[in-house]
């Protein structure tokens, strides 16, 4: 079940390593958990059961990270969109100071993670930058930054001229370092992630949708085309990218289109120039972009939108006359690969913790932020399937899954307002 569509993984699928042998299903297994979805939360759920000694069993749709896992831009980062003040207020002073400090940290434990792992992923530990555009862009980012510092974390406001020496254009206002984050090769991560829970003892297969979940003589049957799977607990974990039984779960998150364009890689003294600490850097428009470095020197550049139909040819070109703007030292500007996927956001742009049945758990709504609290939340759910974390000391209150208003309307409007604002011509 590897990835084929360079539309979907583009220069992820190309240059992360293999994933571990994990065939389909076939026949009748009985395990203590059942784990359904292969992106970062389920895999890191089951290396956490695995090595508490729990038998656990991933089963995944296609293959390991090949939703939002395989797809992002690969910034490891900290928090959420929400303004960290702002927690408080959405779920509570308490759930809200909790979830903050789960998600500051969250950065840390994925690199944790990486080294104790030997994880190939390409880590790079140079922060990110959360680029200003404008005044209003500053004032953004200086809010943003007073309220994590109160909380002890290292981040700084830098000027324009720092962010320029840094970055290598003069497009910004300033910028926000949080030297808690980084980069990393976001499907590579999650095959390493895979490799680790197998090694640990969890049982992985690959091209095994789950067609049927159902309660039977005291423990969950889940049905696959090859075979069934009986378990105590059930670990729901696709996300945006659900189907079958959890499909409640993309009914609840309204899908945003984002894509990803990487060149060639650039000579040295291009490299000297553009990004030389290794920053992964996005900015503060509402259709914002994204850009970074991968280790072998492509600049790899996205922003909203979707690849296909007209939009595949416009957000090209507005790619290749922003990078032009930015970074007028690269010339003509061409893309070696090109590849979207999907963000799924809620209505407070904050993840949901749900309870779908007795001992059927999972989280989902990550909000373009799946890394770092996909890791966490998945050794969130293992600690709390291994009585290690009771229920009132989760990091955000049980909740039943809602759908937003106007979903479809909204993801009309998302792919089609990009679009527009990328044909029209946006300028930095």
């Amino acid at each position: 079940m590897m990835v084929t569509d360079s539309r979907s993984h583009g220069l992820w699928a190309e240059t992360a390593p293999p994933p571990p042998d994990a065939p389909a299903l076939r026949g009748d297994v009985r395990v203590d958990v059942a784990i359904v979805g292969g992106g970062y939360t389920g895999l890191s759920a089951a290396l956490h059961l695995a090595q508490a000694g729990t038998r656990a069993v991933v089963l995944e749709a296609r293959s390991f990270g090949f939703g939002g896992a395989g797809r992002n831009v690969g910034l490891i980062n900290a928090g959420m969109w929400v303004m960290p003040d702002d927690l408080p207020g959405e779920l509570g002073p308490v759930h809200g100071e909790r979830l903050l400090h789960l998600l500051g940290d969250a950065p840390q434990q994925v690199m944790q993670i990486i080294d104790a792992h030997g994880i190939a992923c390409e880590l790079q530990r140079a922060g990110t930058l959360h680029c200003a555009v404008g005044d209003a862009g500053l004032r953004e980012i200086e809010a943003r930054a007073t309220q994590w510092a109160k909380r002890g974390a290292p981040v700084e406001v830098l000027s324009a001229e720092a962010t320029a020496a840094r970055i290598g254009t003069r497009a910004y206002s300033g910028a926000l370092l949080d030297r808690r984050a980084g980069t990393l090769q976001p499907l590579a991560y999650a095959h390493g992630l895979a490799h680790a829970a197998a090694r640990a003892g969890a049982v992985l297969h690959a091209g095994s949708a789950v067609t049927a979940c159902e309660r039977a003589g005291g423990e969950w049957r889940l049905r696959t085309a090859g075979g069934t799977v009986r378990a105590d607990w059930v670990i729901v974990a696709t996300d945006a990218y659900s189907e079958g039984p959890w499909r409640v779960v993309r009914g609840e998150q309204v899908h945003l289109p984002y894509f990803n364009l990487a060149t060639s890689p650039l000579d040295p003294a291009l490299r000297r120039q553009i990004l030389p600490g290794g920053e992964g850097c996005w900015d503060t428009k509402e259709v914002l972009s994204s850009f970074r470095m991968d280790a072998a020197g492509r600049l790899v550049f996205g922003s909203v939108g979707a690849l296909r139909a007209g939009g595949a040819a416009v957000h090209d070109a507005w790619a290749r006359r922003s990078l032009r703007r930015l970074f007028p030292a690269l010339g003509e500007v061409r893309f070696g690969h090109a590849w979207y996927g999907w963000i799924g956001m809620t209505d407070n742009a904050l993840p949901r913790l749900h309870r779908f049945a007795p001992n059927v758990i999972g989280f989902s709504g990550y909000n373009g932020r799946g890394i770092a609290p996909g890791t966490v939340f998945g050794q969130v759910l293992a600690r709390h399937v291994l009585g290690d974390l009771p229920e009132q000391e989760m990091p955000l209150p049980w909740t039943d899954p809602r759908a937003p208003s106007f979903r479809l309307a909204r993801e009309f409007g998302y792919e089609a307002g990009a679009q527009l604002v990328h044909f029209t011509g946006e300028r930095f």
